[in-house]
């Protein structure tokens, strides 16, 4: 897979702004967790998810990437999210990533 498999066709701007952003990290293993994430959730959050993971993704790739990969811990303020949690579950399941 080389990216997004959801039409961002019938989502609100916000949701579309950010399924494009986990889409274009900046590297390809981030692309490939959270935009395959963003693919399966983005319809269904709520707007509180909406705004933790829009400030998730402020966290630059190496220091999220290590703390979905349990090489590293994030910092807490980021790391206490239930989204947090979800995305690392998800990232679990979806062994391609």
């Amino acid at each position: 897979m080389t990216g997004t498999t959801r039409s961002s066709g019938g989502l609100d701007d916000r949701r579309k702004r950010l399924l494009f952003r986990c889409w274009h990290r900046g590297t390809r293993e981030m692309d490939l967790i959270l935009g395959r994430f963003a693919d399966a959730e983005i319809s269904g959050m709520r707007d509180d998810e909406l705004t933790e993971l829009e400030r998730l993704i402020e966290v630059p790739d190496p220091d999220l990437y290590a703390a979905l990969t349990g090489d590293k811990p994030l910092d807490p303020e980021y790391a206490t999210t239930a989204l947090f949690d979800r995305i690392k579950a998800f990232r679990a399941v979806d062994h391609d990533a």
